[in-house]
């Protein structure tokens, strides 16, 4: 499977990492560790070196209970690093993202990617994005982050989540963005129970029947601290187990804050893989 994004055509056959730059002082994993933008420029720099295809910016955190951040806020805390990717990385860049003001400066300042929580559902957003013509991700989410996790219920995960993805891949293509340029996101963590989150892992191939590009979020969350009883800096060889069996199952892209280990777990797999095709 090939992705085109901007001038970047990039393999899916083999798995490509996105490295996750948050310049927020309350995300859950890295909140208040970027929010330097000379601090932010480094560790994207060393994520660059390390492997990742692609570096996800975002100045919102979604974690649970997360306060509103203002747009001006946003703007600030996400249009530099972005210019300064751009200027200096030949990498795919990632806005996250789901105010469609934002959007529109993250790509006019260098964002190839649109990576929505809300799979586009913010009034404007979807046609910002149609207006754009970047690739959009979208992500499925039970409520809003913070009350997501308050009692989460499905009827069956897989089912609902895919029933949500062909609405949302529907609203898309009739506001003018291309199947092609989506990529899907089945939300691990966003409204989902410890139980939901390894149902949903244990069944990652059903979403191959969209014929799209899978990307996952499993790096350091709660599914791993909570099944392991880990505080978030115990998390990176749970994460990169975790990684390992969403590739198993479909994945294209990791989203991930341990971009050498998990590019480590990548190249011993594609070993192996080398040896089934004798």
């Amino acid at each position: 499977m090939l992705f085109t994004c901007a001038d970047k055509r990039l393999d899916l056959s083999v798995p490509q990492v996105m490295g996750i730059l948050n310049v927020t002082p309350d995300s859950f994993s890295d909140g208040g560790k970027f929010t330097s933008i000379e601090r932010a420029c480094r560790h994207a720099d060393q994520m660059v070196a390390d492997g990742a295809a692609f570096i996800d910016i975002g100045g919102e955190s979604t974690r649970p209970g997360a306060k509103d951040v203002s747009l001006q806020e946003e703007l600030d805390r996400v249009i530099p690093l972005i210019e300064y990717v751009g200027n200096t990385h030949d990498v795919c860049i990632s806005v996250d993202t789901s105010k469609p003001q934002v959007m529109s400066a993250a790509v006019s300042a260098g964002a190839h990617l649109i990576n929505d929580v809300r799979a586009l559902q913010v009034p404007g957003a979807l046609a910002a994005a149609a207006k754009l013509q970047v690739p959009v991700c979208l992500m499925h989410m039970q409520g809003q982050p913070r009350s997501m996790q308050a009692s989460p219920e499905y009827g069956d995960i897989i089912k609902d989540i895919s029933t949500f993805f062909h609405e949302r891949v529907a609203a898309c293509m009739a506001a003018g963005i291309a199947k092609e340029r989506l990529v899907l996101d089945p939300g691990f963590g966003f409204g989902k129970t410890l139980s939901h989150n390894y149902e949903l892992l244990h069944r990652l191939a059903d979403f191959s029947e969209f014929q799209l590009p899978l990307l996952i979020g499993l790096s350091r969350k709660s599914m791993i601290g909570n099944l392991l009883q880990v505080e978030v800096e115990q998390r990176v060889v749970g994460s990169v187990a975790a990684a390992m069996i969403a590739v198993q199952r479909g994945a294209h892209i990791l989203r991930v804050h341990d971009v050498k280990e998990t590019m480590d777990m990548i190249k011993v797999m594609q070993a192996c893989k080398y040896y089934d095709a004798l």
